[in-house]
This record gives C-alpha cells, sequence and structure tokens, in this order.
C-alpha cells in the first residue's frame, strides 16, 4: 500500500446545457457545475462544505462519499454553479424575430396597453435566461467521485515524497548509531578510570601508596554502578529498533500517521537520554544531530494520514 499525505487540492468540472420546448425561442443555456476539494493536516476527519443554494440537499451524500475515501484531515468541499451564455449570444434569426413579433401581436390584440418588446427583452429571451431549472442529481454525485479520487491521487504523490523523506533520515540516523555504537566501551572505560582517579584524590593518597582493600572494593563498585548509568547501549538498541518499525511501516503503507508519530516521541526520548547520559563531546554531538534529524521527521509525519 502506498503512503498517503493529509495535503492536497482536486477540483473537477462539468458543463451542462439545456434547451426550452420551444428551441427557436429559447435557444441552449449552458451552466457549468465545479468542485473544489482542499485537505491539510489534522488529527481528524474534519469535514466542512460550502454549497450553492440549490445544492445544499446534497451535503449528506456529499459527506457519506468523502467519509468513504478519506480517514484523516480537514476536508473542505467547494461548489459553484456557473451560467455561461457566452455561445448563445448571437443575432437573433429572422425566424426568431418573426415569432415575437407574431406573439407581440397576439398579446397586444388583448392587451393594448402592454409595453411593446424591447431589445434588452429580445436579447433576453435569445439568450433563454428563463430556462428550466437543471436537475443535479444525476451530475453533482459522479462528479465529486472524480474530484475525490484526483485528491486520493495528489495525497498519494504528495506521501510518497514524504515517504522518500523518512527513508533518508532513516539512513543518517543509523548511521549516527554505528558511530556511537563504538564509543560506548571506551566511555565505559573511561570513565571508571576517571573515578578511581578521583576517588584517591579524595583519599589524599600520595603517589605509591594503594587503597585499602575495602576502600578499593567500594571505588570499583561505585565507577561501575556509574559506568552502568552512563552506557547509552540500551538507548541505542531500542533506537535501532524503533527505527526497523518505521521502516517496516513506512513499506507497509496505509493509515500510519498515529503510529509513526507515537515512534517519533520514542526516538526523541532515546536521542534526549543519550544526550544527558553523554560524558564526551563526541556522543554529544551525535546525540544533537539526531535530534535535528528526529525533528525534521516530527514536522513531516504530522502530514501523514
Amino acid at each position: 500500500m502506498s503512503v498517503y499525505s493529509m495535503t492536497g487540492y482536486a477540483s473537477a468540472q462539468q458543463n451542462t446545457a439545456h434547451s426550452s420546448a420551444e428551441p427557436e425561442l429559447r435557444p441552449q443555456l449552458s451552466k457549468q457545475l465545479g468542485i473544489e476539494i482542499r485537505s491539510v493536516n489534522s488529527r481528524f476527519l474534519d469535514l466542512s462544505f460550502k454549497l450553492p443554494e440549490e445544492l445544499r440537499q446534497y451535503e449528506p451524500a456529499l459527506r457519506e462519499l468523502v467519509v468513504g475515501s478519506i480517514k484523516r484531515g480537514k476536508v473542505e468541499v467547494r461548489a459553484a454553479i456557473e451560467t455561461n451564455n457566452s455561445n448563445s449570444v448571437a443575432d437573433p434569426t429572422p425566424r426568431l424575430l418573426q415569432r415575437m413579433n407574431a406573439l407581440q401581436d397576439s398579446i397586444k390584440a388583448w392587451l393594448p396597453e402592454a409595453a411593446p418588446l424591447s431589445v434588452a427583452d429580445v436579447i433576453r429571451l435569445s439568450t433563454g435566461e428563463q430556462g428550466t431549472a437543471v436537475d443535479w442529481k444525476e451530475i453533482i454525485l459522479p462528479l465529486a467521485g472524480v474530484a475525490v479520487k484526483e485528491l486520493i491521487s495528489a495525497r498519494e504523490r504528495e506521501g510518497a515524497r514524504l515517504a522518500d523523506m523518512l527513508q533518508d533520515r532513516l539512513g543518517q540516523l543509523r548511521t549516527l548509531a554505528a558511530q556511537a555504537t563504538p564509543l560506548i566501551p571506551q566511555l565505559v572505560a573511561l570513565q571508571r578510570q576517571r573515578f578511581m582517579d578521583r576517588w584517591k584524590e579524595a583519599m589524599a593518597l600520595t603517589e605509591g601508596t594503594s587503597l585499602p582493600e575495602a576502600a578499593q572494593d567500594r571505588a570499583l563498585t561505585e565507577a561501575t554502578a556509574f559506568a552502568i548509568r552512563i552506557d547509552v547501549a540500551e538507548e541505542i538498541t531500542r533506537l535501532d529498533s524503533h527505527l526497523d518499525e518505521i521502516e517496516r511501516l513506512i513499506n507497509k503503507g496505509g493509515e500510519l500517521g498515529k503510529r509513526l508519530d507515537f515512534l517519533i516521541q520514542e526516538l526523541h526520548r532515546e536521542a534526549n537520554t543519550m544526550g544527558s547520559k553523554s560524558a564526551t563531546l563526541e556522543l554529544t554531538h551525535i546525540s544533537v544531530d539526531m535530534k535535528v534529524l528526529i525533528e525534521q521527521m516530527r514536522e513531516q509525519v504530522q502530514n501523514i494520514e
């Protein structure tokens, strides 16, 4: 399965034309229905609709369509209807003018006070502005389905870019973990020696003397306990485990945003613990570099469905 972003945009348009019962009196009227769908990241699925009044009755069906295809994100659905008379604003045909004149004479025979047709009246009748209403029921849902599919495709393309970025950061984190691993035994031995040296100084021992056996055992015990406290091997092991799980989820695809978000928090916890335990500048630098990479991953994971 693919990785999907919650960010995307799609639109779809469809022209519809209808003719009156008197095609020569009212030429074809063209209307266009346009649907736009925008989505950004959100913890849950948050839908909003902006529809003209004549399409308001289709909101429940549109909501069901979107919910069936999209699981997370703040999604806004807009629809607009535009009337296009540009193709029908043409010179009235002689037959049309003849018909209008006959109708006018017939009306005046019964209503002598009726006002004669004006040029504006002739244009309005010619362009069919009083045409019958369009039944949008057979148009809006298929058109919305096209827009939803396009939105999913856009989110999939963006998700693929996010997955590539995450894979790149995973590789960099593995490299840093590999650099830190050989430092661990060196760090433990170094800290143990430092502890013994400071213990000797605290005992105010002169050069060439030796520690009493009990004191020496105590020093070794304290040095070992301290070395255990600064040992970051466990953190690196858990960090590698989290990296493996993140890679597995990315390769699996599907709805993984929330699980990735949790794993990113765990990565940050391990890197932060490494930094707090660090007793060398080199390990501190590795911890800082890790946290920078993890923060970059966190920002992008927020956009994954």
